[in-house]
């Protein structure tokens, strides 16, 4: 099983909170991003960059991704993917996406994609919280245990 991270907008305390969980599983993480980036001193943990350029981590982590991993991102297309793929994804605030929810996700992506392109001010996500981090936690433990039950 490895760990995916979507690293470039992934939450500083959701990569740490990865990052313990891998130590103590014995996980491996792989983050993805378009720069560089300081990670951890672990050979459980790797940093991929990329090309810069739109979705370029996107479609690394696609098309490196296995059964039984696990892909940490905020970005819906790309967990649209990697679930047809038999993958868990989780957003780093706490949700998990599955087969049942993904398509009303990316649904209702679109359409505020269309808003915002129309000119309508959509907002943007809302910060981290406390009980964000802590939902992220519980989901990421459930998963890990299962999956390594599986293997």
């Amino acid at each position: 099983m490895i760990i995916w991270i979507d690293a470039d907008a992934a939450p500083r305390a959701i990569k740490e909170m990865v990052y313990k969980a891998a130590r103590r599983t014995n996980s491996r993480v792989r983050l993805v991003a378009n720069s560089y980036m300081t990670i951890p001193e672990n050979p459980l943990f790797s940093l991929t960059v990329v090309n810069s350029g739109p979705d370029e981590a996107d479609r690394y982590i696609e098309d490196n991704v296995a059964g039984g991993d696990i892909v940490i991102t905020a970005d819906i297309p790309l967990a649209a993917k990697v679930v047809a793929k038999g993958c868990p994804a989780i957003n780093p605030v706490g949700i998990v996406y599955t087969e049942k929810n993904i398509g009303e996700r990316l649904a209702a992506r679109n359409l505020m994609a269309d808003l915002r392109s129309a000119g309508m001010d959509t907002g943007g996500p809302a910060a981290l919280s406390k009980k964000n981090i802590q939902d992220f936690a519980n989901i990421m433990d459930r998963l890990i245990t299962r999956l390594s039950k599986d293997t």
